[in-house]
């Protein structure tokens, strides 16, 4: 008994203290998840105003604070976070925290979208296309998810293709350790604005927004020659301790607009943007632009048409596509007319920003809603008198997988200029990169030369196009020429000299994008020597053509025509074996049958005379076939006498030389009376 009570009043005990261990627990977790809940929204509320360097900070702190059992929140923590890497440029980490959302909540379709996007903007686009395809099982409709898998696949190809743009680091005016970018040229091309980080005494402190500090405005110019000089904070009234950027200068020089973002502690005020005007060689203080009658609505990345009638903007405004849109209002004085969306064949789901123009007019914008590479991409928008816009992928080496955006282009024929990209930057810093599509230019040049390849020092080139060309030109005493072309143009080029045929060629610069230089070298042929023909072979002791000695015979056929005055003899000779007499009637049927084909090429008859040497006409070696063949000596005959000291090899090779067929000029009158 007395057991018993001992027994009891030990597990009385024990029920006590786990029931207080219960409540102590309780009580902390209640604790912790009203701190939990606390900091949250403090973070939130640094979220919500833009602050998402700060933000993110507190995030991060909140993972590990949150319970494992709690999946919702730390997927929603985990999601956050994410979205502050992610406008803050930092895909990396971004990615990995849209990854333990779906870890955490795989109902959550947004993060496969938002694993999608940093996906294609680390360049890989085999991973992205999948996380597109989980997000579209449920949200087939979706513009943005459909334009990113469609881009997956162009991506590949537009890097294994890029376009004619070469693209340089600009390091003129880039800074090592901040952001540099939205470049714009001001007035004649000669100087330059854009926007930059770099250390300066405004800033006494980095954004909340970025962990940076503020944007201001630089300005430099170029120097007598031709470098980017004198670089410096611009003067005038731009450069607060707030942050200022993406400048644009009008083409006459007198109109200075820029976007602003105010800090007030506590609020997000979002961007204005702010016009200054010069004067008497100054600007004047910069005044704000009214556009939206709510003056909360952001505004920024202003940009003049290129006659001045309309100021183009970014606004996240009601009535738009989603995101960021780009926006015009038409300009009336020192007033700005009401704002117009620019509608869903520019505008998408996604963000559309930095606009700007080419001197024909042709607006440009970055954007990563429309089909690229992942981030912004760079795009060409051209209207039409309808008022439709066609969109185009300004593709590589333009645009990367990385942020490129805020283009500016110089004045002139030539497409040159600015841009900005987060390229090659292992920190995500923004930098000015330079680009121009060369000149498609068109040549032909080349050499005229003799059969010993010795140059021709008389020779002249005679080029027509069917578009009007028609030049007449002596070559060089080394026997060279060099003629620019057209485009779009069909070409006969003809070269003569004194003592030599004619000869001739074809070629066209017509659907040629890429620069070209023709090459044409021309080998006339003397009036006054038997010509060998090159592969010209029989089977033994036969004369029939082979079908490759029909292809070489074809360039003989060109001759002719090119030639149309003259007339040839074809000789056929053979080696020293066999009787005088059967190798005479074998060369005499074997220039026949290259009579024949010619005849059967539309050669007039009366032009050709068939000869069979046999063995009558042994070589003399050349030059040439003296180097070829060390045992042959320059003027050597090739006759019995010689072959009797020669070994089987050595013999072998002299019956291979002197089984030839040749061709030489009898007439240079022929139909001319």
């Amino acid at each position: 008994m007395p057991n018993r009570i001992n027994t009891k009043f030990g597990l009385d005990c024990v029920q006590r203290f786990l029931f207080l261990l219960f409540a102590i627990s309780s009580l902390s977790f209640l604790f912790s998840s009203c701190s939990v809940n606390r900091r949250l929204k403090k973070a939130d509320k640094k979220y919500e105003i833009g602050e998402y360097f700060a933000a993110s900070d507190m995030y991060k702190k909140l993972q590990n604070s949150v319970s494992k059992k709690d999946k919702k929140k730390k997927a929603e923590v985990a999601f956050k976070l994410g979205e502050c890497y992610r406008l803050t440029n930092n895909d990396t980490k971004a990615l990995r925290a849209y990854s333990n959302v779906v870890k955490w909540n795989p109902e959550n379709d947004t993060a496969y979208l938002r694993c999608a996007e940093m996906q294609r903007a680390l360049g890989r686009y085999g991973e992205a296309s999948k996380s597109y395809a989980r997000f579209l099982k449920k949200n087939p409709e979706s513009r943005l998810a459909l334009a990113g898998k469609m881009a997956c696949d162009s991506a590949l190809f537009w890097k294994k293709n890029p376009t004619r743009y070469v693209v340089k680091f600009a390091s003129g005016f880039n800074s090592k350790r901040n952001s540099d970018f939205s470049p714009s040229f001001m007035g004649s091309g000669e100087s330059l604005v854009f926007t930059s980080n770099r250390d300066s005494k405004l800033s006494k402190k980095n954004s909340a927004i970025t962990g940076q500090p503020n944007n201001n405005i630089y300005f430099t110019k170029k120097n007598a020659e031709g470098k980017w000089d004198d670089l410096s904070l611009m003067e005038g009234e731009f450069n607060t301790i707030n942050d200022e950027g993406t400048p644009f200068c009008s083409l006459d020089g007198k109109k200075f607009f820029f976007t602003r973002c105010r800090y007030v502690k506590g609020s997000n005020l979002g961007a204005e943007i702010y016009l200054s005007k010069r004067s008497g060689g100054q600007w004047s203080e910069p005044k704000k632009i009214e556009i939206f009658k709510d003056s909360s609505i952001t505004v920024a990345h202003p940009a003049l048409s290129v006659d001045g009638k309309y100021l183009y903007f970014v606004s996240d405004a009601e009535n738009g596509q989603g995101g960021k849109d780009l926006w015009r209002c038409e300009i009336k004085g020192d007033d700005f007319g009401m704002a117009e969306n620019l509608g869903s064949q520019i505008n998408t789901e996604g963000d559309e920003m930095f606009p700007s123009f080419d001197s024909r007019g042709n607006l440009y914008f970055s954007s990563d809603g429309h089909v690229g590479f992942g981030g912004l991409d760079i795009f060409k928008a051209v209207c039409d008198t309808s008022g439709n816009w066609t969109v185009e992928n300004m593709k590589a080496p333009i645009n990367s997988s990385a942020d490129d955006f805020g283009i500016t282009f110089e004045n002139g024929q030539i497409q040159r200029g600015f841009f900005s990209s987060n390229r090659n930057q292992k920190k995500g810093f923004d930098k000015i990169w330079s680009f121009e599509l060369p000149e498609v230019l068109f040549s032909v040049e080349g050499k005229i030369m003799d059969q010993n390849n010795e140059s021709i020092t008389d020779a002249v080139i005679k080029i027509i196009g069917n578009k009007g060309t028609n030049v007449k030109l002596k070559a060089r005493k080394d026997g060279t020429y060099r003629i620019n072309l057209k485009k779009d143009e069909d070409y006969v080029i003809l070269a003569t000299a004194r003592g030599f045929l004619n000869m001739s060629n074809k070629f066209t610069t017509s659907q040629l994008n890429n620069s070209k230089v023709f090459q044409q070298d021309f080998q006339l042929i003397s009036l006054r020597k038997p010509v060998q023909m090159e592969n010209i072979f029989y089977e033994f002791g036969k004369w029939e053509l082979t079908e490759e000695s029909k292809k070489s015979l074809s360039g003989l056929v060109k001759l002719l025509n090119d030639n149309p005055n003259i007339t040839i003899e074809i000789s056929a000779h053979t080696d020293s074996r066999g009787t005088e007499g059967f190798n005479l009637e074998l060369s005499q049927k074997r220039a026949q049958s290259v009579v024949d084909f010619l005849i059967q090429s539309d050669i007039e008859k009366e032009r050709l005379t068939p000869k069979g040497y046999g063995k009558s006409t042994p070589v003399v070696v050349t030059k040439q076939l003296a180097r070829k063949h060390n045992f042959l000596r320059e003027n050597d005959i090739l006759n019995e006498k010689l072959y009797n000291h020669l070994t089987e090899a050595q013999k072998e090779i002299v019956d291979q030389i002197n089984r030839r067929t040749e061709f030489k000029v009898l007439t240079t009158t022929y139909n001319l009376f």
